[in-house]
């Protein structure tokens, strides 16, 4: 039975004031997916301050800290990744990105930050714990093959029990807390397609085989997959993002290039989206004598929460922030390589509520405006820290 305890806030305001500052430095020194370099020497160096931590850098620039309990125990790993976006920053802030081109724009910053606070506080408390706590800050989730799958190949988070790994989002109040099990965020999929026809005059159009009015079929069709082949209850994205055809306004061109993603749910979907798509292209090319090439490249799989753990992380946030902090948010169509950590051990992904209209802490994540409510830290660490706590005793 859940219940709501009056157990002290584990998160001092001086530690929040450090999380916070943390966070500032790293939004202000933004690096892009593989290059956080930086970044992770800042993480490296403040981790060292803690002391009592086995540091290791076992893929790319990511950095994994173990802290041994005072007895065996099991092993928990808390993640957190690195990188920024190539995005320009429009914002107005002290801590504003120094960085032409480069931001924080997704709230890796403050995961970041988080985490160096978990990692304090659980070091300060090291006598509670039985077993290990891994803290992994992660390179590269933004770009794909992410940084997830060197971490796990490294074997850094073998023998893990439990994986928790946290997100900031605008989109939900700061204060609230979602852990939900089975699909959180969707397989991230892109896609290339090329119609070849026959290119000719725009005056007559007779004499050739004009791939526009081909890709314009194709395009509009694929949305059908969607409204008609799809359960209502099973969330698909067919996003056409791209198209290229030709140069001159009087001249058809030969061939038209379309690119876009797709975002399911399940892995059985992504295969069956996959070949629908190819069925409906293939279709339209034959009926109108053009020919195609398509290339479905597979990205970032589903992040599906375990059960046990994402109950882990539900209890530990009502603990600690109360009954009414937590809330069932639905499940995102974005794409995370957390995915690959859920492959090896019990994994939790968990959004941490960071949207404020006052503080206009809404806009979307990858939004030159985004910003994040600092307070969420302090839930953020508080969570971790009570997840590890309760794993370990």
């Amino acid at each position: 039975m859940t219940t709501t305890t009056s157990t002290p806030r584990l998160v001092s305001d001086d530690l929040e004031a450090r999380a916070i500052a943390w966070r500032r430095h790293l939004h202000a020194n933004p690096e892009l997916s593989f290059e956080e370099h930086e970044t992770s020497a800042f993480v490296e160096h403040t981790l060292r301050s803690f002391g009592d931590f086995e540091i290791s850098r076992p893929a790319g620039t990511a950095v994994v800290a173990r802290l041994e309990g005072a007895r065996p125990g099991r092993v928990v790993v808390l993640r957190a990744d690195m990188d920024a976006l190539p995005i320009t920053e429009e914002n107005d802030l002290p801590y504003v990105s120094t960085r032409p081109g480069v931001m924080h724009a997704c709230g890796h910053d403050g995961h970041t930050a988080m985490l160096l606070g978990a990692a304090q506080l659980l070091c300060e408390r090291r006598d509670e714990l039985a077993g290990d706590v891994r803290f992994v800050f992660q390179h590269a989730e933004e770009l794909p093959p992410g940084g997830a799958r060197g971490v796990v190949d490294s074997g850094a988070i073998e023998g893990a029990s439990l994986i928790a790994g946290v997100h900031l989002l605008s989109g939900l109040e700061t204060g609230k807390v979602s852990s939900v099990a089975g699909p959180v965020m969707a397989a991230a999929d892109l896609f290339t397609l090329d119609i070849i026809g026959r290119g000719g005059h725009g005056a007559n159009p007779h004499e050739t085989v004009d791939p526009v009015v081909i890709a314009a079929q194709v395009v509009t069709n694929l949305q059908q997959i969607v409204a008609r082949e799809t359960d209502p209850f099973d969330s698909v994205v067919i996003s056409v993002t791209t198209l290229a055809a030709g140069i001159a306004r009087n001249v058809i061109p030969g061939s038209v290039r379309l690119g876009g993603t797709v975002r399911t749910l399940s892995a059985s979907r992504r295969g069956e989206v996959r070949d629908a798509m190819e069925r409906v292209i293939a279709g339209i090319t034959s009926a109108h004598r053009a020919t195609y090439e398509f290339s479905f490249e597979v990205g970032y799989d589903p992040v599906v929460n375990d059960h046990g753990a994402s109950a882990a992380v539900r209890q530990a946030a009502i603990i600690e922030l109360g009954e009414s902090a937590l809330v069932e948010f639905p499940p995102v169509m974005g794409g995370e390589d957390f995915s690959a950590y859920g492959e090896v051990a019990p994994a939790a992904f968990f959004w941490v509520g960071a949207g404020n209209e006052e503080l206009e802490t809404t806009f979307p994540h990858h939004h030159p405006r985004f910003d994040i409510d600092e307070a969420a830290l302090r839930d953020g660490i508080a969570v971790f820290v009570r997840t590890a706590l309760d794993a370990l005793r």
